[in-house]
């Protein structure tokens, strides 16, 4: 929800305005003399903001969902059991025992990332694309 206030008012009740904004994912609009002069966010979402106006990001994204539509993409969890494969088919004794080991932890940190990324994006309203 947006909410537009005077900067008095914001500078007087900063603490609560923060706190609306870090948990409650408000924002607002400062005002000074009627006219907007000032947007509070949290700080993930304008940190994903600033991050999507760099043009190298902006290309990147563009060059990721081409693929995507192109088809040229498989899940993780493929990728993983194919690498796991070749590993096992190369490997000397022992090694295919620690290569399972990195690609569990490979799995559950990707897994992990997949489940904060969609928090993030369920917190702040945003819908949450591929994942």
């Amino acid at each position: 929800m947006v909410h537009y206030l005077p900067i008095t008012k914001a500078r007087i009740n900063l603490g609560q305005v923060i706190r609306r904004v870090v948990r409650n994912k408000e924002y607002f609009i400062l005002e000074k003399d009627g006219i907007p002069v000032q947007v509070s966010w949290e700080q993930d979402e304008l940190e994903d903001y600033l991050e999507l106006q760099n043009p190298k990001v902006k290309r990147a994204i563009e060059k990721s969902n081409e693929d995507i539509r192109k088809g040229k993409t498989r899940p993780a969890e493929m990728l993983l059991l194919s690498s796991e494969r070749r590993t096992r088919q190369s490997a000397r004794p022992g090694v295919a025992e620690r290569c399972d080991f990195a690609l569990q932890a490979a799995h559950q940190f990707w897994m992990i990332a997949c489940q904060c990324i969609r928090s993030s994006h369920q917190r702040s309203g945003r819908p949450g694309g591929a994942f």
